[in-house]
């Protein structure tokens, strides 16, 4: 994205913002705007969608709709209530029982069975707990599992603070409202935490809040694709006119939009083509990621509200856990990032290996964002050795595996 493109993209927003008193005659451009400047997307990005007609691209968005079984795993649902009484949606995936008690297990917790090890997984922003499907599709059977939404995603309920109270949304409540889900759905025995992006910051904040939790009954974690702070610095992949025109604009363009959102959506449905090839340039990096699975992350992301976005974006510059870190520092840690990440760069990872020496690092060098959708095959093997590496599944235990991929995973 040039600097003259960034200015005026820049511009576009703050007319967007200036222009309230006629929301239905800037909805369109809004939906350009926000995808544009939140996203930071190359100029190119929309050409690209607009070389193909309008009819043919819908019906392959239906088509692909259709294809593959992505995100339709579902676990035994339960709730959840956080303390300010939001409800949050989970679904439990049981180990089926007739798997044996392997040696390692048994080494560990002694000669009695043992409550299983449950494996808690947090998804990221504007995601949902189905962005875990190929990891949830391999250890299915495997490990006891919980896939959660967190609030105001998914299947959860709007944050009642919110949307009664008008409070902002802190990483800090989200990590209280993993508390409630793991009091509900895993009340004893042995928990592995998992979490992407946002859902890694959750883990942290729970640690840095309920710290006899993770001494007491955390036996490993794995943080993917995450930071432990800083991320007002992050620069998008954009050029410094760029990054400050995003810094400068985007808080109030979101908050604008957020208290239109009815309007914005439609504005935002508009402009579907330009936030395809927005969501492909900042969740992938290859060139040959299956389409069906392109689309099911646009559909995840397209599924999350105007002012849900905007109400989840200020926690993130204010997010600072990495004190917070020194309670993993004695239980097996897989710390694992893709190099061309653009929304968490991969040095953010690199800062919390460094922090936790003991820890994996694994860097996916042709890897975007959403590095278990695009190199699935990766991030189950880690999981899995770190299951094992913590007593969570036998040794001998069977994981599945999704797909290849060209690249090869890269320790730190």
């Amino acid at each position: 994205m040039s600097e003259s493109s960034a200015e005026a993209v820049a511009s576009a927003a703050s007319a967007v913002a200036a222009s309230a008193g006629n929301w239905r005659k800037a909805t369109g451009i809004a939906g350009v705007a926000i995808g544009v400047v939140a996203a930071g997307a190359a100029a190119g990005v929309a050409i690209e969608r607009l070389t193909v007609g309008r009819g043919m691209r819908e019906r392959a968005r239906l088509a692909l709709d259709s294809a593959g079984p992505y995100g339709a795993l579902r676990g035994t649902p339960g709730k959840a209530y956080a303390d300010d009484g939001t409800e949050l949606y989970y679904e439990v995936d049981d180990v089926e029982p007739e798997a044996p008690l392997g040696g390692r297990r048994r080494r560990l917790f002694g000669r009695k069975a043992p409550a299983p090890v449950t494996v808690v997984f947090s998804h990221g922003y504007c995601l949902n707990q189905d962005s875990w499907h190929f990891q949830r599709a391999a250890l299915r059977g495997v490990v006891r599992m919980v896939h959660w939404d967190q609030r105001s995603h998914g299947r959860s309920g709007r944050g009642v603070a919110q949307v009664e109270e008008h409070k902002p949304v802190t990483i800090d409540q989200l990590g209280r409202d993993l508390k409630a889900v793991i009091d509900a759905a895993a009340p004893e025995g042995p928990i592995v935490l998992v979490g992407h992006s946002m859902g890694g910051m959750t883990v942290m904040a729970l640690a840095d809040q309920y710290p006899e939790l993770i001494r007491e009954r955390v036996v490993a974690a794995a943080l993917v694709g995450t930071s432990s702070g800083g991320l007002g610095e992050v620069n998008f992949g954009l050029p410094v006119a760029g990054v400050n025109a995003v810094r400068r604009v985007l808080p109030g363009v979101l908050k604008a939009l957020g208290q239109q959102a009815a309007l914005v959506e439609r504005g935002r449905r508009a402009t579907a083509d330009l936030f395809a090839g927005i969501i492909k340039r900042y969740s992938f990096a290859g060139k040959d990621v299956d389409p069906a699975v392109e689309r099911f992350a646009e559909r995840m992301i397209e599924g999350t509200p105007i002012d849900v976005v905007a109400e989840f974006y200020p926690a993130f510059t204010e997010h600072d856990k990495t004190e917070a870190l020194a309670y993993f520092a004695d239980m097996p840690v897989l710390v694992l990032a893709g190099v061309k990440d653009l929304v968490t760069p991969s040095e953010h990872s690199e800062a919390i290996a460094d922090l936790l020496p003991d820890a994996e690092l694994v860097l996916v060098p042709d890897a975007g964002h959403l590095v278990m959708l695009e190199h699935p095959e990766v991030v189950i093997d880690r999981l899995a050795d770190l299951l094992m590496r913590a007593g969570a599944v036998p040794a001998g235990a069977t994981v599945g595996g999704y797909g290849t991929t060209s690249s090869t995973a890269q320790p730190g």
